[in-house]
């Protein structure tokens, strides 16, 4: 599912940065956030993930519009699983990730998979959900 992902990829936007609500690619809500995300999310089309869903991706930078389509460079993919399943974010960005940036997506990404722990729990879903950190991990700037 990596081993060939190309050094730059399309995302298109499911929710715009600040979104608090997730939306599958088919327009579906996926996820309702009692915090804004502080990241523009979607998928990279054609490509999928253990889980099943479109492989996801997080497009670093200002606000953008549901639906928009994006060709940005790999700049990292975080390591995450959802429901015992392997559900990678590949991380996108038109220039390398700050130190800052880097603990921002960390700190992000471990609050997330607890929220979605606390969501699976109630409605009775099993399985692990955590982020183990950076898949690939990004170079330093």
């Amino acid at each position: 599912m990596l081993d060939d992902l190309p050094a730059t990829v399309t995302v298109v936007i499911e929710a715009p940065r600040l979104s608090m609500i997730k939306r599958r690619s088919d327009g579906r809500i996926d996820f309702i956030s009692p915090l804004p995300c502080p990241y523009n999310y979607g998928s990279i089309p054609g490509r999928w993930a253990d889980d099943g869903d479109p492989l996801d991706a997080v497009v670093m930078g200002p606000r953008l519009p549901a639906g928009a389509r994006v060709h940005l460079p790999v700049v990292g993919v975080i390591d995450f699983v959802d429901g015992g399943r392997g559900d990678p974010k590949v991380i996108c960005a038109a220039a390398p990730l700050s130190p800052r940036q880097r603990r921002g997506l960390e700190r992000f990404f471990a609050v997330y998979a607890r929220f979605k722990r606390v969501l699976a729990r109630a409605r009775g879903g099993r399985g692990e959900t955590r982020f183990r950190g950076w898949l690939r991990p990004p170079s330093a700037t």
